[in-house]
């Protein structure tokens, strides 16, 4: 049902276990599936960033394996949805090799499909309800619930529709206190639905 309303190419296994700074600017212009009880959902992806290993100070693994952040060291292509300031849900690709704790933040998206339940899940009047990360675990409804699904199964996934490839930008990670000096975010240059 998905394929025929948005034609595209699911992305495999293999597309998530290349190295985290390969796979975040790649999936730029890739799809955001969500299917919701209401209805489909996609987003083209504009916004990531990267996050790899206990050696990086902002990585969530800085501190080891817990049980917050158990699903990154699962094998590349599993999603890590956590939850920040008491209020939002985060959007990360787990990327690599099984045992190597690292994934990408999905930071913002573009809605192609079920802006309608998009918008009912986003409160205020801003057109950009997917423009932050926790903007666009709100708008998709994406909650601890979905933490750990396998994007390359039927519910949450990311496809390949052929986007026109994005002028990509490159700058520091926003929001952390440490490791910022890593240019490790990347967005498309073009999207007004980038987050401020």
């Amino acid at each position: 049902m998905t394929e025929m309303i948005l034609p595209g190419r699911k992305l495999t296994r293999g597309f998530y276990l290349r190295p985290t700074l390969e796979v975040a600017p790649d999936l730029l212009r890739k799809t955001l599936v969500f299917h919701h009880p209401g209805g489909i959902l996609a987003a083209d992806i504009v916004e990531t960033e990267a996050y790899i290993g206990e050696e990086d100070p902002a990585c969530h693994a800085a501190v080891g394996r817990t049980a917050r952040n158990d699903i990154m060291y699962a094998v590349g292509g599993h999603c890590y949805i956590y939850f920040i300031y008491g209020m939002y849900y985060c959007l990360n690709v787990v990327t690599e090799r099984k045992g190597f704790p690292a994934a990408v933040l999905i930071r913002a998206a573009e809605p192609v499909a079920g802006q309608d339940i998009i918008a009912a899940n986003s409160p205020g009047k801003s057109a950009y309800h997917t423009n932050g990360p926790g903007k666009l675990c709100r708008a998709f409804d994406l909650t601890r619930k979905e933490n750990g699904l396998d994007l390359t199964g039927p519910q949450l996934y990311i496809i390949d529709r052929k986007n026109d490839a994005p002028r990509i930008g490159v700058s520091a990670r926003i929001g952390v206190r440490h490791g910022g000096d890593k240019q490790w975010r990347f967005f498309d240059r073009d999207s007004p639905h980038v987050s401020r």
